[in-house]
């Protein structure tokens, strides 16, 4: 094993998740009002309409696509029955169907940005290299999806043992120089995404409202003490009884 591989299968990704890590704690401690998607729907909202839940929904099945196939063991599925065949298709039907739905709406939203005025010039430029590398990890993706179709390697003997021996701290580079190039690029460029992520508004990922459910209610009261403290009566009304405004 090369230099080379020992830096970009063991070294490298440990740097990213290093970043990852520590990039978010520093942007939230430092810079909470920046912690937004800084949302443009304002400026446009046609193309935003279709697009947005397009490649957030396709996104977000994407993700859990990979949790299955890169955090579950083969053993674990194969306890409960599910055959190598039949996660085989699975991952190939379900992945496709993901991919295009996440790279259709990945589209209309980089082409929304790109060619509407206001929403282009609210575009960070750490922004638009984060859509440049996440648009690569999607093209990537799909195309190591396709290559399931017709090739022989099983991800799971492979990418996906080296992946999870990282987080056990006992990593196994040796998985990834034995595994094809689309793999490893889609490996690399995954990782460097991560790098990118604590400053871009991918952000916005780790927020939820979740305050919304524990904050106290607004309450709304008039400036009129007349007609709070009892029900308007039809009518007129006394003269000395009519509140003074200023």
């Amino acid at each position: 094993m090369s230099v080379l591989d020992l830096f970009l299968w063991l070294i490298f990704p440990y740097i990213c998740l290093t970043i990852f890590v520590l990039g978010h704690i520093a942007r939230y401690r430092y810079d909470k009002f920046g912690w937004t998607s800084r949302s443009s729907q304002m400026y446009e909202r046609g193309i935003l309409r279709w697009a947005n839940p397009m490649f957030h929904f396709g996104i977000l099945a994407v993700f859990l696509g990979h949790v299955m196939g890169l955090g579950v063991p083969k053993s674990w599925t194969d306890a409960v029955g599910i055959s190598e065949g039949m996660y085989h298709f699975m991952a190939i039907s379900i992945g496709a169907i993901a991919g295009v739905l996440t790279i259709v709406g990945f589209i209309g939203l980089v082409y929304r940005r790109r060619f509407t005025k206001a929403v282009f010039g609210a575009t960070t430029p750490m922004d638009k290299l984060m859509y440049l590398v996440l648009g690569v990890v999607i093209l990537a993706g799909l195309v190591n999806t396709g290559s399931q179709v017709v090739g022989d390697y099983n991800y799971r003997e492979g990418v996906s043992i080296w992946f999870r021996s990282i987080f056990y701290f006992n990593p196994q580079p040796e998985l990834m120089v034995a595994a094809p190039l689309s793999f490893q690029f889609h490996a690399l460029i995954a990782f460097a995404l991560f790098a990118l992520w604590p400053f871009t508004r991918l952000v916005h990922v780790f927020t939820a409202p979740l305050g919304y459910m524990f904050r106290p209610y607004i309450l709304y009261r008039t400036r009129d003490a007349h007609d709070a403290s009892r029900a308007h009566r039809r009518g007129w009304d006394k003269v000395d009884t009519i509140p003074r405004r200023r």
